[in-house]
């Protein structure tokens, strides 16, 4: 009987070892298996793939107190910034500081968050807790300033621009985000000067003419968007945006000979500008030489309804009228301006039962009022025909 009771007792101790050997594995396979996760986590969001970076995190067993909760958050964090889910980002970044994390960096990705969140004052908060991190990054310093100008501070964004102008001399972002600022200010004259460096300073593409001499013309200060753009035009002749945007400022000043003649030269490299440079010039009165243009449009649609357009202003009716069948070929005489304006030039040839017959098909209430106008005369025609001579 006893040693019935020691063989017991002895089979209770190997299985009360054995379970704490099995214990002791499982607990240092977990912690080995966390750690596995995390890396793999870093791992996947170093090659861009976010999604499998969260699919490895949720692997990790949070109850375990050896997990490094502040690394879980932040590759978390960063996880859900790249999928642009930044109220998530936010939160997971909030909690990886709430759980000891130190590297200030964290607050890196925080101001970036709330900016695009659009909190910027939590977004300065964070940048301002970056300690020294902030003197050796470039754009963390443009985003204070732009942080400071959606809050209406627009002293503070000068003073950040300047701070990162004096930081990083040659990174020309401050001085160009501050000609942009002053032009909002209504600082034009300083925006200019500072605008003419920046152009001479940085190498400026087309791209910065463009912009800069947008926001002038924008403000409408269109002689000094004009000496711009004017020099773009000169370094960059083949850039069609220059062109374009050149034109349309002659156009916002009424000068629709230079407009047009501007995209004339950039419908040479551009064929498909030839229908607004002719459009310009017969909006000018130069209708020869809209015509002329008009010649060479591809656009069938576009070439024949600006074609019907210049012939009425030339006054040459016939020629007008006798383009029915290929507007009716076209389709265009489905957009009723263009059914009313042929049936004006049949009216103007005297073919009053084919002018009728398109006036049948108006429906919209002003051109409807015109065609019962034009259809009066057409019987003062009939009636008195020396007074349609």
């Amino acid at each position: 009987m006893k040693q019935l009771l020691t063989k017991s007792i002895y089979y209770v101790m190997v299985a009360v070892m054995l379970g704490c050997c099995s214990q002791i594995a499982w607990t240092a396979e977990n912690k080995a298996q966390t750690a596995d996760f995390l890396e793999l986590a870093a791992i996947m969001l170093k090659d861009g793939h976010n999604d499998r970076a969260l699919l490895a995190l949720q692997s990790v067993d949070l109850e375990n107190k050896k997990t490094d909760l502040a690394r879980f958050y932040t590759l978390q964090g960063l996880a859900y910034m790249g999928l642009n889910d930044l109220e998530a980002a936010k939160d997971s970044l909030l909690q990886a500081v709430k759980n000891g994390q130190k590297d200030q960096a964290i607050y890196i990705y925080l101001a970036q968050t709330h900016f695009g969140l659009k909190d910027y004052k939590q977004a300065i908060d964070s940048i301002n807790k970056a300690g020294n991190l902030v003197s050796k990054d470039a754009a963390l310093i443009s985003l204070k300033a732009e942080s400071y100008w959606h809050l209406k501070n627009a002293e503070a964004a000068i003073n950040a621009l300047n701070e990162g102008q004096n930081t990083f001399p040659a990174d020309y972002r401050f001085i160009k985000r501050k000609v942009f600022y002053f032009v909002e200010l209504g600082l034009y004259q300083e925006a200019v000067r500072l605008g003419r460096e920046f152009l001479h300073r940085s190498k400026a593409a087309a791209a910065d003419y463009i912009a800069l001499g947008n926001a002038l013309r924008l403000s409408k200060e269109y002689q000094e968007a004009l000496n711009i753009l004017e020099v773009a035009r000169l370094q960059f002749p083949h850039d069609e945006m220059v062109a374009k945007l050149l034109a349309h400022t002659y156009l916002d000043q009424g000068k629709l000979n230079a407009a047009a003649f501007i995209l004339e030269q950039a419908a040479l490299l551009n064929p498909n500008l030839q229908a607004e440079a002719a459009e310009l010039y017969r909006r000018a009165g130069r209708f020869h030489k809209a015509l002329t243009l008009n010649e060479s449009i591809s656009d069938q649609k576009v070439k024949l309804k600006q074609r019907l357009s210049i012939l009425l202003a030339l006054k040459q009716f016939e020629r007008a009228a006798n383009m029915e069948s290929s507007l009716y070929r076209t389709g265009l005489l489905e957009d009723q301006d263009v059914r009313y304006a042929l049936a004006y030039a049949l009216f103007s040839s005297r073919r009053f039962p084919a002018a009728s017959k398109h006036l049948d098909h108006l429906t919209n209430a002003e051109l409807f009022r015109k065609g019962t106008e034009l259809r009066r005369l057409m019987e003062v025609c009939k009636n008195e025909p020396w007074q349609c001579t």
